[in-house]
C-alpha cells in the first residue's frame, strides 16, 4: 500500500485563508429609522456590534420600511444583493417574511417579536417581561391609591403577556 501527500500542482495566488473566506452579508429591514433613539435605534446598536466584533461581516440596512407588499419587495432585494441573513424588526413583518423565506430556502430569516417560525425562520425577542414585572413592582410600591395602570402600545403577543 502506497500513500501519499501532496499539494496541486497549482500555484494559487491566494492564501487558503482568503481562498477559503466569502463575504458573509446580513440585512436589516427597520420600521423606523435609528435616529429615533427607540426600538430600531437599539437594533442598529445591536447591527454596529456584529460588524465591528466579528471580521469578514458586512451588513446592509433599509429604514422605515412599511408593513406589507412594501417590506416583502425589500426583503427580496436584500436577497438579491447577497444577503445570507435577512433581519426584521417589527411584528407586521410576519407574513411577508414567511412568504419570502419559502421562496430562498438557503437564506436565513430572523423575524423579531414573531410568531411563525420555518426551516429557515426564527424569531427572537428579549425577556422583557422581567422589566415589565419589575415595574410593575415598583409602581405598586409607589402608589398611594392602591393602583397603577399599564399602557399597552399594539395588540401583539408580548405586549399582551406583560399585561
Amino acid at each position: 500500500m502506497v500513500v501519499g501527500c501532496g499539494g496541486s500542482q497549482d500555484n494559487d495566488s491566494q492564501a487558503p485563508d482568503q481562498a477559503q473566506q466569502e463575504e458573509f452579508k446580513v440585512g436589516f429591514i427597520y420600521i423606523g429609522a435609528p435616529g429615533d433613539a427607540g426600538w430600531t435605534f437599539a437594533h442598529d446598536e445591536g447591527r454596529k456590534y456584529l460588524e465591528e466584533q466579528i471580521p469578514g461581516i458586512t451588513t446592509v440596512t433599509l429604514e422605515n420600511v412599511s408593513e406589507g407588499a412594501d417590506a416583502e419587495r425589500y426583503m427580496e432585494q436584500l436577497v438579491q444583493e447577497g444577503c445570507n441573513v435577512v433581519v426584521a424588526n417589527s411584528f407586521g413583518y410576519g407574513d411577508p417574511m414567511m412568504e419570502v423565506a419559502k421562496r430562498y430556502p438557503d437564506v436565513t430569516f430572523l423575524h423579531c417579536s414573531g410568531l411563525n417560525t420555518a426551516d429557515n425562520l426564527s424569531t427572537y425577542f428579549g425577556r422583557i417581561y422581567q422589566a415589565r414585572y419589575l415595574s410593575g413592582m415598583v409602581a405598586g410600591a409607589m402608589t398611594q391609591a392602591n393602583k397603577i395602570g399599564y399602557a399597552a402600545a399594539y395588540p401583539i403577543p408580548e405586549v399582551i403577556r406583560g399585561i
